[in-house]
């Protein structure tokens, strides 16, 4: 499966009859799923489908969910006032030996205001429907080209990372092979210390002293750390090529990492290994950053 950032923006126009349909996508970062929509008044029925087309497409980000519908034309209807009309030939029928009582004339009834109304045509149920159904095909198109920009960034991530894995990789192979963690290194730097103690205070019980050194020596080893940090780095190198939403368990190794580097740089007892170590430290800060981009 393809990685997806969780930035991206899609546009959809269509036409429907007489009605002009766009949508306009927006997503940013989140630590979930989180729709936020804008539907026109009137079409607010639409929202469990919008929610639940958008949920099926992604699994995490802020999404902003815009939809704008317009008439591309008026279709007008001439509607005839009853009650108006009604009283007008209630009041003919009143004044009848007052008036001329010839018929009323078309122009002449057209001419009384209030008889008929020149407004809107009222949408009809079928085309309601059709213009529903247009809009969530419309979504549709918007939510393809939406994970069309997401895969897109995701692949330029999935380099970026893979990249940030491999150099911590190579720094923790620095931390493995340095010398001062060779065992007769570690034996001459303790030989060393433990003379300088037994000069300095002849009171000292050398036994005593040598096991403390080689308990010291046994906290101070790397082994630990660089056997989890290479583990880490696999499992990481898995992920990225297994691809999916995976930004969570990424997330949760770039701790791991940081976790494993704090510790490196406090038992270091060689300037070569700590510089490695705050290296580390560097890298896997900016690995987390582009982290928190994914899904």
């Amino acid at each position: 499966m393809s990685l997806q950032s969780m930035t991206g923006f899609a546009r959809s126009e269509a036409t429907q009859g007489r009605y002009r349909i766009v949508w306009e996508l927006r997503s940013v970062n989140g630590k979930g799923l989180d729709v936020r929509m804008r539907l026109p008044q009137g079409l607010e029925h639409l929202e469990t489908d919008v929610r639940r087309r958008i949920s099926n497409a992604f699994s995490r980000g802020n999404i902003q969910a815009s939809l704008s519908v317009s008439l591309t034309e008026t279709k007008l209807e001439a509607v005839v006032n009853h009650e108006a009309l009604n009283a007008v030939l209630a009041l003919r029928s009143q004044l009848g030996d007052l008036i001329d009582p010839a018929p009323l004339r078309m122009d002449t009834l057209l001419g009384i205001r209030g008889i008929v109304d020149i407004r809107e045509a009222e949408e009809g149920e079928g085309e309601a429907t059709a213009r529903d159904a247009a809009a969530l095909a419309g979504l549709d198109d918007a939510l393809g080209s939406l994970k069309l920009m997401r895969e897109a960034e995701g692949a330029a991530l999935a380099q970026l990372l893979a990249r940030h894995v491999e150099r911590i990789a190579a720094l923790t192979s620095v931390v493995e092979n340095d010398p001062s963690r060779s065992p007769e290194e570690i034996a001459k730097r303790l030989a060393q210390q433990v003379t300088a103690l037994l000069q300095d205070a002849s009171t000292l019980d050398p036994a005593r002293l040598h096991a403390e050194a080689a308990l010291l020596a046994t906290k101070a080893d790397l082994r630990e750390e660089v056997d989890r940090l290479q583990a880490h780095v696999s499992a990481a190198m898995d992920l990225l090529r297994t691809g999916g939403p995976i930004g969570r368990r990424l997330d949760f190794l770039a701790q791991e990492f940081n976790r494993e580097s704090n510790t490196i740089c406090s038992k270091s007892n060689s300037a070569a290994v700590t510089a490695a170590g705050i290296e580390l430290k560097v890298v896997i800060d900016q690995f987390r950053e582009q982290v928190q981009n994914l899904e």
